[in-house]
């Protein structure tokens, strides 16, 4: 049983799902100023359907995954779970999320959560085979989730502050792919996949990523002065960009090696204080 529960963890990529259920939460306390049943509902309906998403995607890609070494040990490639029982475990996450989606929100919340399954496994998972700039339309993964809450909770899908937080998630996705495709773009020549370090130079990736850093900083700066209130919070998650632009400038125009996975992991708290802040400040302010 055990083992079962770890297939199906890792299958389920948990340790994103939970995050992105986290943004989708965000999107409902910004609108109710609260958390009630409804939200609770919500977070774990996104969550199952993230995991259905994540399943899928091991599903589309465990020919590819066989091939490099940071994926050749995950449950498809080894034969630790069939494809055709990791299909039906995918749809039973999306029937799980689904029914409890359909029961607990209006319908906009549910077909918001299929949209981003569909930018996910049908958009950008196939695209990236051949295009490495397929994380661009893929970085709607990021911005659906908090408007799946928002649209949950009864708002406005044209309000001004959900496109903000909306946004700045949007925007982040792509530093933060781009970042992973530095750790790991070697490895996706192993598998005839198309990649950054294929197309430009070791110093071109690094001002090219760093200026959608830029960019994500820019729409955190007005998620920050435009949709938060409290100054203490306000103060911390300013402070923290400052910090995280001052060390990232170091790393890109220093005479220095590039830490990737130091510059991936700041970037990668940057999003969650900005969830978590974002919910504070909203249960704070009611």
């Amino acid at each position: 049983m055990r083992q079962q529960l770890k297939i199906i963890y890792e299958l389920g990529k948990v340790r994103i799902s939970i995050p992105i259920a986290l943004s989708a939460l965000t999107g409902y306390v910004l609108f109710t100023k609260s958390v009630d049943t409804q939200a609770w509902l919500l977070t774990i309906g996104v969550f199952f359907m993230a995991c259905s998403s994540s399943v899928l995607n091991h599903w589309q890609e465990r020919d590819i995954d066989a091939k490099m070494p940071r994926t050749k040990n995950r449950p498809l490639p080894t034969g630790k779970i069939s494809p055709k029982n990791a299909f039906l475990l995918a749809l039973a996450f999306a029937l799980i999320g689904t029914v409890i989606l359909a029961i607990s929100n209006p319908p906009m919340a549910l077909l918001i959560s299929w949209l981003t399954l569909f930018f996910y496994n049908v958009v950008y998972t196939p695209l990236k085979k051949v295009s490495a700039f397929a994380v661009i339309p893929g970085s709607m993964v990021g911005a659906l989730p908090p408007m799946i809450g928002w649209a949950g909770a009864g708002g406005s899908l044209t309000s001004e502050v959900i496109l903000l937080v909306a946004t700045f998630f949007f925007i982040g996705q792509i530093p933060h792919f781009w970042l992973l495709l530095l750790m790991f773009g070697e490895q996706y020549k192993l598998a005839n996949m198309p990649s950054l370090n294929q197309l430009f130079t070791d110093a071109q990736i690094k001002r090219v990523t760093y200026t959608w850093v830029l960019t994500t900083l820019a729409s955190a700066f007005l998620v920050i002065f435009f949709v938060i209130g409290n100054k203490i919070i306000m103060f911390f998650l300013l402070f923290y960009i400052f910090y995280l632009l001052s060390s990232l400038t170091l790393a890109v125009f220093a005479q220095q090696e590039f830490k990737v996975r130091p510059s991936f992991y700041k970037l990668n708290f940057l999003y969650l204080f900005m969830m978590i802040f974002l919910i504070v400040d909203s249960l704070v302010r009611t």
